[in-house]
């Protein structure tokens, strides 16, 4: 019953040729469109967590280390999740893969906020976190089948602003709910019904790939044809070939997902950590912090756009210049907002600006940069096994960054965070070259009747 759910869409007859270009653009906003706000969806009941934080230190009394055990908790199962879902999504139906990780996410955040303890708050939020791991992945699926190499830096920059406007719409929503219900923990539940009606949303309007609404593959409509290691690209490669022929043996996509872990480790050691921070070092009051938190994430969307362009546009598709850039500008903003002395609140938003700017860069471009390096069949899991090194990154700023503070103090977690944006752009620097799997050859000729 399952596999008949999730099984790839069928190809059907190919629609008239004079009806090829209408529908394809017609379809092509839909899929970014569906991907985009379902995407942002799953950020609506994930990034809640960091809002929920000083509430659960101060309300429910636990400690550093316990809020940031649950949140690892999640980090651990996502990031398991996102490459062992990553390569079913591949040989699944994103329609049906993706509305059921978001459905389960929203009601799993329904009875979230009443739990009484630390531990049944741990096994749900890693609960959680496993059934995001069916997001990222399905977005890659649509994505690489419905837009091209030559086009993917600013397709999927447009698409992963969906990260930010999720996340950024978080601390809007928890002043709603705390107006609306005066409970700390509508910051669960507001977004868990949100969620749930936004899988069903996923249901009525994703598709699978453009052979199965009758239209040609992307590469004959764009005569755009990369050179990814696979002479049939329409064919679904089976879990084994993805594995071992396209992702493990891959010497760049490992770089990418060790310096994937340094690049999370700064992501979320600014924007988790920020909510607690700000309170207890800048002495900002809760709805306060809410607004930075709002301003990093929304920071990250001209970033995003801007670096995904540049990639395309004066790259030729290479990810790592921008984003050996890009994380000097990161190291740049996060000195400037942790030695910026309490009271100047116009300092710490132009720190959290760039920081968010600068930072969701490369955490977009090291994804778009492992998917250009596999077949599109295998875009799943190439963005899962990264993924994966990026949440034990996430990890370590969850657990690791709790307890150095705890024990040490801020400067010692600041410390931690600027190591890692060394190391991150240490490794992307040696990926300066890197675009395709091998060079390209020219163009097999277009089938008669393409549009």
């Amino acid at each position: 019953m399952l596999a008949r759910i999730y099984q790839p869409a069928p190809f059907v007859d190919r629609l008239p040729a004079d009806q090829i270009e209408p529908w394809y653009s017609r379809y092509r906003l839909q899929m970014m469109l569906s991907v985009f706000f379902g995407y942002a969806g799953f950020y609506l009941v994930r990034s809640n967590f960091s809002i929920a934080k000083p509430s659960l230190i101060n309300e429910m009394h636990m400690s550093k280390g316990d809020v940031g055990t649950i949140a690892a908790a999640m980090t651990i199962a996502y990031g398991l999740s996102k490459f062992v879902m990553g390569n079913v999504s591949d040989r699944s139906n994103p329609r049906t893969f993706m509305a059921t990780g978001l459905i389960l996410s929203g009601v799993i955040n329904l009875f979230f906020g009443f739990l009484p303890s630390v531990g049944a708050m741990t096994v749900f939020w890693f609960a959680n976190g496993w059934v995001q791991g069916m997001g990222w992945a399905p977005c890659a699926r649509v994505l690489t089948h419905w837009f091209s190499d030559r086009e993917r830096g600013t397709k999927f920059a447009i698409w992963n602003t969906a990260h930010n406007v999720g996340g950024g719409l978080v601390g809007p929503l928890a002043t709603l709910g705390m107006f609306m219900f005066m409970d700390w923990r509508s910051v669960f539940y507001l977004p868990g019904i949100i969620a749930i009606a936004g899988g069903i949303g996923l249901l009525i309007f994703l598709r699978d790939t453009p052979q199965s609404v009758g239209l040609p593959s992307i590469e004959e409509y764009k005569n755009d044809y990369p050179d990814t290691g696979v002479a049939d690209r329409e064919r679904e490669l089976s879990a084994k070939e993805i594995l071992t022929q396209f992702v493990l043996n891959n010497r760049a996509l490992w770089i990418l997902a060790l310096a994937n872990v340094a690049v999370y480790v700064v992501r979320y050691g600014v924007v988790n950590w920020a909510p607690t921070f700000l309170n207890e070092v800048k002495h900002y009051d809760p709805a306060q912090s809410r607004w930075q938190f709002f301003l990093f994430e929304y920071a990250g969307i001209p970033g995003m756009l801007l670096s995904g362009w540049i990639s395309d546009r004066y790259f030729k598709g290479r990810r790592a210049p921008i984003s050996v850039i890009f994380m000097g500008i990161v190291v740049a903003a996060v000195l400037m907002y942790w030695q910026n002395p309490p009271g100047n609140i116009a300092v710490d938003s132009i720190a959290l600006i760039l920081i968010g700017f600068a930072i969701y860069g490369p955490v977009m471009l090291i994804g778009i940069a492992a998917v250009d390096l596999v077949p599109k069949k295998a875009a799943g899991t190439a963005a899962g096994f990264t993924g994966l090194f990026g949440y034990l990154g996430a990890t370590l700023a969850e657990v690791g960054i709790g307890k150095i503070v705890d024990r040490h103090g801020w400067d010692a977690g600041f410390l931690f965070i600027l190591g890692n944006c060394v190391v991150a752009t240490v490794l992307l620097a040696t990926l300066w070259n890197v675009h395709n799997r091998a060079t390209p050859h020219a163009a097999p000729a277009r089938e008669e009747g393409a549009a």
